[in-house]
């Protein structure tokens, strides 16, 4: 059963189970739809509760690491439940600190208590550290064979920064945490400044989730602060292995950056910018043009464009079944009402980057309402530009993230065009395809470049909405992400925060149970070359 969690937030850092203090200088949250400050303040952590956090998980690692999968998935399981019993107060306050409508909050809570099951039911599982089993064969010849037995097994705390668009599902406990917490590490999360109740509210739970678990205090942490004092400590900090971090490409290369930078180096799980290009070849538009018009006005504006997998490049051919889906979707885009971004700085960058495609030379500007200067809001406005191969070939900025509800046409004459625009792409999160079976066959170089580019193929669908399961891959070659061969959605996730260990001839009982000749755990793995349990 769910503990009772105090629903009256403190704006205090929480470091194990103990709460921070009341530093200098708080600040608070601010409603995106009118500009008013929330209470409470929030204090930022200081330097000597980054300290204790850090400090605590690298002590908890021990024994959180040792738990069985069973322990930690009951540890998932319990956070879920846990976040489920704030209902209304943590809608409310995540809808005052984001400006999004009560139905994305209400979908979010689900995504993000579904994720924590899912993980919970990986942990429990425990194929996941992909245990291998050769047994030796003293009598080979010329040399004996030694027994060698190795597995994933946990790499230590992980600092998690919690992204702006997401205040559920990757924040405080989304994806990253959820994945780094199975997999057996100690989790700190830098809360986002935009959503600091929010995070404090899902914090708690979690916090109340580790004692009825009996968890080790340090096994998660939170801390508000800045990314350039708060965040820079605690990826710099010796106790931390790894980071996972969701927002922009500059955010992500400077963390980058300081953890190459550590006498230790360690891996940052960056998810950054994409701007998912979307082809949109022939037949598929001489067909259904007008349905594909529809969707992709609502993928393009669906969230007020802030959504890392945002349509934001469409390559339509020229012809006149093209000028008419063009027509279509600038009709459609003009009628979009404007609505409230999630704070005043994705806002500023938004409008700046519309500003700028609409002076940029070889650039036609179809649909662009007035930019708003924040005395009403944070309200971002649907905007369409139009440019065709050679101009965008040309001129690299074209390329650049609009983040918000903004989509740039790039048309099209020649095959070669079409794949040389394709090719001019840097890393990608999504590439989508709309074709008939004629176009598939017509364009078919189109496929192999994309699996260069990008993490994830969509066929006659749209970007927009990553389904949280096994198989899914968010992420994608860099900049769309740090490391390319990795994910931050689905299962695959997991192994991010784990490192491979091998143990020769080592005696049973010094063994991790998944190792064991007896299998205690029932776990699947791979035995002298076939898969066994």
């Amino acid at each position: 059963m769910p503990t009772d969690i105090p629903t009256s937030l403190l704006g205090r850092s929480l470091i194990g189970f103990k709460e921070g203090s009341d530093t200098p200088d708080p600040k608070r949250a601010i409603d995106p739809s009118n500009g008013n400050e929330i209470e409470p303040p929030f204090f930022n952590a200081s330097s000597e509760e980054v300290e204790s956090a850090a400090t605590l998980a690298k002590n908890a690692f021990q024994s959180y690491s040792g738990k069985s999968g069973a322990e930690r998935a009951e540890f998932l399981e319990a956070i879920a439940n846990e976040i489920e019993a704030l209902g209304e107060t943590l809608t409310q306050r995540a809808m005052q600190e984001t400006g999004l409508p009560e139905g994305r909050i209400i979908g979010e809570t689900g995504r993000t208590t579904g994720q924590l099951r899912l993980f919970a039911q990986v942990a429990r599982d425990g194929s996941w550290s992909q245990p291998r089993i050769d047994t030796a064969i003293p009598d080979r010849e010329p040399l004996p064979k030694p027994d060698v037995r190795s597995m994933l097994r946990p790499v230590g705390p992980v600092v998690v920064f919690a992204a702006s668009n997401f205040p559920l599902a990757f924040s405080t406990a989304g994806g990253d945490t959820a994945s780094a917490l199975a997999a057996g590490c100690p989790v700190i999360v830098k809360a986002h400044s935009s959503h600091p109740g929010t995070a404090e509210l899902v914090a708690r739970a979690i916090q109340s989730a580790a004692r009825a678990t009996s968890m080790p205090e340090g096994v998660f942490s939170l801390l508000f602060g800045g990314g350039r004092s708060v965040g820079s400590a605690l990826v710099t900090h010796p106790a931390v292995k790894a980071v996972g971090f969701t927002g922009s490409t500059a955010g992500g290369t400077a963390l980058m950056k300081l953890a190459a930078e550590r006498k230790e180096p360690i891996p940052v799980y960056a998810e950054m910018g994409s701007v998912n290009p979307v082809v949109l070849l022939p037949g598929a538009i001489a067909d259904r043009g007008e349905s594909i018009a529809a969707g992709l006005h609502v993928s393009a504006t669906l969230g007020v464009g802030q959504f890392c997998t945002n349509p934001g490049v469409a390559l339509v051919k020229k012809d006149d079944a093209g000028d008419a889906f063009v027509a279509s979707f600038v009709e459609k885009m003009k009628a979009t009402a404007s609505q409230v971004m999630l704070n005043a700085t994705i806002q500023s960058a938004y409008s700046d980057g519309v500003q700028r495609m609409d002076s940029s030379q070889g650039v036609r500007t179809l649909v662009s309402n007035t930019v708003n200067d924040g005395s009403s809001g944070c309200l971002g406005s649907a905007a369409v530009f139009e440019t065709d191969a050679s101009a965008f070939l040309a001129d690299a900025t074209l390329s650049e993230e609009l983040f918000g509800p903004g989509t740039t046409i790039v048309r099209w004459s020649e095959t070669s065009e079409l794949l040389a625009v394709l090719e001019s792409f840097e890393g990608q999160l999504t590439g989508t395809l709309h074709g008939t079976e004629d176009d598939f066959a017509q364009y078919g170089d189109a496929l192999p470049i994309l699996e260069r580019k990008v993490g994830r193929i969509v066929y006659n669908a749209f970007p927009t909405g990553v389904e949280v399961c096994p198989s899914m891959v968010h992420g994608g070659p860099y900049p769309a992400t740090s490391d390319g061969r990795s994910t931050s959605v689905g299962t695959h996730a997991i192994t991010r925060f784990a490192r491979l260990i091998a143990y020769q001839d080592s005696p049973q009982n010094l063994l991790p149970p998944e190792l064991r000749d007896d299998n205690p755990t029932g776990v699947t793995r791979l035995e002298n070359g076939k898969f066994a349990s």
